[in-house]
């Protein structure tokens, strides 16, 4: 019998080199790294959000990139099923808010070891080493060469993750097998990334988390993303869930092209929030702007607003005037950011881009250029929402790359 190669040991590889071997498929997984799931393992901030508690319809509306080539992988393996293997396997599971699903024990490292573990049982042979190139024979892929040995394969499946953190293993060594094979990359960018704005006042936050705000991103003037959640300052941007969602909806960057909008007082409309401030006005009569602005707003966002609004923190309330007041009121409730770039993709969560989905059968995940070789995870050119979506899809992927593979 001949072995699949799976080559990468995360959680797309793992589960493709399990389902594999659950069709009686003998199996040898190569990892680079000195153990599986590097990076499985600090997802969710070291929690792993292992899936989302929802439907086949709410998973496909967060998927921006490319869904519909998963819609067969993603019928066949839906969350349900994520949530089940993982229990069946001694991990207990919990749903959070946004249906976002953790290990009870808040430990990544157990969806690792579970992992691991059913690896072992299944007799699935490990071997730790770096592939340096595939071996195909009119146009079937045979194997793989590594830098010390050569492999020989009934089929092989790419798993090897897409390009952002690099130091797990994920540095797009896998683009380059595939490119082997005569596949198209479509180039890799940030997804699920923090942004670097024009504005340098964000720098005076810092360290800020805003927890209920409401973000709009803007192409060109017009709304093309709304969010609702949590907005994090940085040395040089913006980051948090919301910023991360919202990077998704940017295919390319441009300069000019796309403003964050934050509504710092989504409770409030502008009528009540201008209420809101005469009140604290009144409160405060013969205090100065920057006390007003204690009363409405974190301390770090204080100075910002004071120089976005040309409104000295000094200057006392008395002397405001009404068209300062609506400048005011359109800061809080219009917030707007230029954005310059993405963070560097070695701090996106995930990738956008990789091996083109049109040189993929979506029913099987077997290359249509290449036979005998699948491919599973980031790798492909998908991409989804934050929230278990991109791990949802790595499980099934990885399922039904390693059943096809088994089968043929």
């Amino acid at each position: 019998m001949s072995y699949i190669i799976v080559v990468g040991g995360g959680a797309a590889g793992m589960m493709s080199a399990i389902a594999a071997a659950e069709k009686g498929a003998k199996v040898l997984l190569i990892e680079k790294n000195d153990r599986m799931g590097k990076k499985l393992a600090i997802t969710g901030k070291g929690r792993c959000n292992v899936t989302n508690n929802c439907g086949l319809e709410t998973l496909m509306e967060n998927i921006p990139n490319n869904g519909r080539f998963l819609y067969s992988a993603l019928s066949q393996y839906l969350p349900q099923d994520t949530m089940e293997f993982f229990e069946s396997m001694g991990v207990p599971l919990k749903t959070e808010r946004g249906q976002r699903v953790f290990p009870v024990s808040d430990k990544a490292a157990d969806i690792v070891d579970a992992l691991a573990t059913r690896l072992d049982r299944l007799r699935v042979e490990t071997v730790r080493e770096n592939v340096r190139s595939l071996i195909i024979e009119n146009d079937i892929c045979r194997g793989v060469n590594t830098h010390n040995r050569q492999f020989s394969a009934g089929a092989v499946i790419l798993a090897t993750g897409g390009a952002s953190y690099p130091k797990t293993g994920s540095d797009g060594y896998g683009y380059r097998l595939a490119e082997q094979a005569g596949h198209t990359i479509i180039t890799p960018r940030p997804s699920l990334s923090a942004l670097v704005t024009e504005e340098k006042w964000v720098r005076k936050a810092t360290g800020l988390t805003l927890k209920n705000t409401a973000v709009r991103l803007l192409d060109n003037g017009k709304t093309i993303y709304e969010d609702f959640g949590e907005v994090l300052f940085t040395a040089g941007g913006i980051g948090g869930a919301t910023i991360l969602s919202a990077s998704a909806h940017i295919p390319e960057m441009s300069e000019n092209r796309y403003t964050i909008m934050i509504d710092l007082k989504p409770a409030l409309t502008e009528k009540q929030l201008d209420a809101r401030i005469l009140r604290d006005f009144a409160e405060l009569h013969g205090g100065t702007f920057g006390q007003s602005l204690r009363k409405l707003l974190p301390k770090e966002l204080v100075e910002p607003v004071s120089e976005i609004t040309n409104i000295p923190v000094e200057k006392k309330i008395g002397e405001i005037n009404k068209i300062e007041r609506n400048t005011l009121v359109n800061t809080l409730k219009f917030l707007a950011l230029k954005i310059k770039n993405f963070r560097p993709i070695d701090e996106a969560i995930i990738t956008r881009g990789g091996v083109c989905v049109r040189e993929i059968s979506p029913k099987t995940l077997e290359s249509k250029l290449c036979k005998a070789l699948y491919f599973a995870g980031e790798i492909i050119d998908v991409d989804a929402y934050t929230g278990g979506f991109n791990l949802q899809i790595a499980f099934a992927t990885g399922r039904l790359a390693g059943i096809s593979a088994a089968n043929s």
